[in-house]
């Protein structure tokens, strides 16, 4: 989801609700921390140097349980961080502490606000000769037979 559009959802809702890929809720005492512009300049493992820029959001739990934020409050919140560090309609990522600070996407549906799962992926596949989907996770000794050599420019 894109800034825009975000902000229009906020102004559709009169109580904010986060849900976790999992169907648990964001405790609806959290903070909005942090509204920041991160970005990341990479070479991906086919050489190519890339670019990304996008709005993080920082939603945290305290000890504070009637803490609520409205969506206005929101609203300016992220105004407020929009005038000072001039990033436009870019999309959003949402960071939230699980085991470890996770980072969702997100989406808009039955007036609340879904946090998605993201995923890993190769940027290159043609040039690491990647054809088809691979499994998400393999083990050292699962993956030792996957072809991947110093010299296939993947690795």
């Amino acid at each position: 989801m894109n800034l825009n559009t975000l902000l229009e959802h906020l102004d559709q809702v009169d109580e904010l609700t986060f849900v976790l890929p999992n169907g648990t809720h964001v405790p609806p005492h959290f903070h909005l921390t942090e509204v920041g512009l991160v970005s990341k300049k990479f070479v991906d493992c086919g050489g190519t140097i890339r670019d990304e820029n996008v709005i993080s959001f920082q939603l945290w739990s305290a000890d504070d349980y009637d803490h609520r934020l409205a969506p206005c409050r929101a609203y300016g919140i992220i105004e407020r961080a929009q005038e000072a560090l001039g990033f436009g309609n870019l999309e959003i990522e949402v960071e939230y502490q699980s085991d470890t600070i996770g980072k969702y996407g997100i989406e808009f549906a039955n007036g609340r606000f879904l946090l998605t799962a993201k995923q890993t992926d190769c940027l290159a596949p043609d040039k690491c000769g990647i054809t088809q989907a691979r499994p998400v996770s393999l083990s050292v000794a699962e993956s030792s037979g996957s072809g991947c050599s110093p010299d296939s420019g993947c690795c």
